[in-house]
């Protein structure tokens, strides 16, 4: 199987590409490390602007079940979620659709969507019929043989949505390799096979998976997605992390590892210790935490110092192009006189609520495992004692996160009361909760979407208004990706040009620290 008819689109949105995706200073566990043996945990943070003046073309492939199951109104719901995503889609964006039941079908190459082809598009969607098997990797296979045969790859990003009401009937979709492209799986009701579609996400680079419950919309789901894909503001992005020592015949550096509670393709070369961590697409206004735990040798000094033990360095891609970034050091202050473990700042309070929601994820697939081995009980009290930790947490910008991990423990306890209703919805929402949490992505969860809005962007939060107007009444005008662009930009003037001139300016106070240490040589 083999395609490459997809059309050509126009230059996706161009511009300043510096800037893009910025690391901040790393934030550490305590102020400072004692000059004995000690461990620090440090956050590195890599942001991605908030402007979408610049933004990479969509290629989007949406694979679609109309086995017979999704007969009546899953089937119209997903039309109309359709729709609303056809609506939204500009010509620098591609569509392609794929349906499957017990074999796939696809209904049309990657579409240039123009106004024609939106009506062309809208057609196709209001022709699909239910009946049949579910064969969902027939659907996947297709979605990957119409990626893998464009034509026209530059500056565009390649995603697929695929969704499901059952059980797969043939086949095992959970054997295919999505390669680069990013699989974003939503599961429709309690019959889909929700542990398979969270596999096949899982499986791919940056993909979540979304729970959509019987007798729920899929627009508002499908919408979330969507507002990410259509802010890509950069591909391929990477953080590299290499021991460094200011004297190599006295390090500060014993070892260094990613501390667990992400979900990213990651290596460590054992011979030099560098570790890279690849995190994929980054949506505008979106930011990828991580924690690194550092064991720190004995020191040989006995007076305060700055341990230099790493460099963070950073690269993307974004309009085809690499964009390197200047490396930054991570250095960690030692001294003799520390503070000791119950000594928390401001600056720590963030590492440390890092940490919390990263075990607040892990209770959360403990508790699944158990509600999936029938111990319902053990699974309330996992979660009961993950809502106690959250009382520890102590924030700088007030209760927002932990009113949010206290919403999503409570729902998931809410739908934990029996067993057949974890089953139905307990286990989806759970699923899609860990996907979140791992991928530091938006995922739906099922049920109330603005209760637990955790790693959701802007523009998420604009185009789940839209759905639910569109649901109400899908005849009404909806802006365009381009439109809503043209609306940020008039709110936020300064926001196209705030990220280059950010790196302008990092660059020159890093050449001029560059110059301090030659002026100044270190102690050290």
């Amino acid at each position: 199987m083999a395609f490459n008819d997809d059309e050509k689109p126009p230059a996706s949105n161009a511009g300043n590409t510096k800037g893009l995706v910025t690391i901040t200073e790393p934030k550490f566990s305590k102020d400072e490390a004692a000059l004995s043996a000690d461990e620090v945990t440090a956050v590195v943070e890599l942001k991605a602007t908030s402007s979408t003046a610049v933004r990479e073309g969509l290629d989007l492939v949406a694979v679609l079940d109309v086995s017979g199951s999704m007969q009546g109104d899953k089937l119209q719901s997903m039309k109309m979620a359709m729709q609303f995503v056809i609506m939204k889609l500009t010509p620098v964006d591609r569509l392609s659709v794929v349906s499957f039941s017990g074999s796939a079908t696809r209904h049309c190459p990657l579409r240039s969507v123009t106004q024609q082809a939106q009506a062309d598009l809208k057609a196709i969607v209001d022709g699909l019929v239910a009946n049949g098997g579910t064969n969902i990797k027939a659907g996947l296979d297709t979605a990957l043989a119409i990626v893998a045969g464009r034509a026209t790859t530059k500056a565009r990003t390649p995603n697929v949505f695929l969704m499901s009401d059952g059980q797969q009937s043939d086949g095992d979709a959970r054997q295919v390799d999505p390669g680069n492209v990013a699989v974003y799986t939503f599961g429709f009701g309690k019959d889909a096979d929700h542990a398979l579609l969270s596999d096949v996400a899982r499986k791919s680079p940056g993909g979540t998976f979304n729970s959509v419950p019987d007798g729920g919309n899929v627009t508002a789901p499908f919408s979330q997605l969507l507002g990410g894909l259509l802010t890509i503001v950069a591909q391929d992005v990477q953080l590299t992390l290499t021991p460094k020592a200011e004297d190599p015949s006295a390090p500060d550096l014993d070892t260094m590892t990613v501390a667990p509670g992400t979900d990213y393709t990651q290596t460590t070369d054992g011979g030099t210790g560098v570790i890279t961590i690849k995190f994929g697409t980054l949506f505008s206004g979106e930011t990828r935490k991580v924690a690194i735990n550092f064991k720190l040798l004995e020191s040989t000094l006995t007076t305060p110092y700055d341990g230099l033990v790493a460099e963070a360095q950073h690269s993307y891609n974004v309009q085809g192009s690499p964009q390197g970034q200047t490396p930054q050091d991570v250095v960690i202050p030692r001294s003799p006189d520390a503070p000791g473990e119950e000594a928390v700042s401001v600056k720590a309070r963030g590492v440390l609520a890092e940490m919390a929601r990263r075990q607040h994820a892990g209770a959360i697939g403990e508790a699944r495992q158990m509600a999936d081995g029938k111990n319902l009980e053990e699974a309330r009290y996992k979660l009961a004692d993950a809502q106690n930790a959250l009382e520890d947490i102590v924030l700088n910008d007030g209760e927002k996160l932990v009113g949010m991990l206290r919403a999503e423990l409570q729902q998931l306890l809410d739908l934990m009361e029996t067993q057949e209703l974890y089953e139905a919805e307990g286990r989806p929402y759970a699923l899609a909760s860990e996907t979140s949490h791992g991928r530091q992505r938006y995922a739906a969860r099922g049920g109330d979407m603005d209760a637990v809005r955790l790693f959701a962007t802007p523009r998420m939060d604009t185009y789940l208004e839209q759905a639910k107007k569109f649901e109400e009444d899908p005849t009404a005008p909806l802006p365009s990706a381009d439109e809503d662009a043209k609306e940020e930009m008039a709110a936020n003037p300064l926001a196209a040009i705030s990220a280059p001139i950010a790196f302008y300016i990092k660059v020159a106070i890093q050449a001029l620290q560059e110059i301090e240490k030659l002026v100044a040589p270190p102690t050290k």
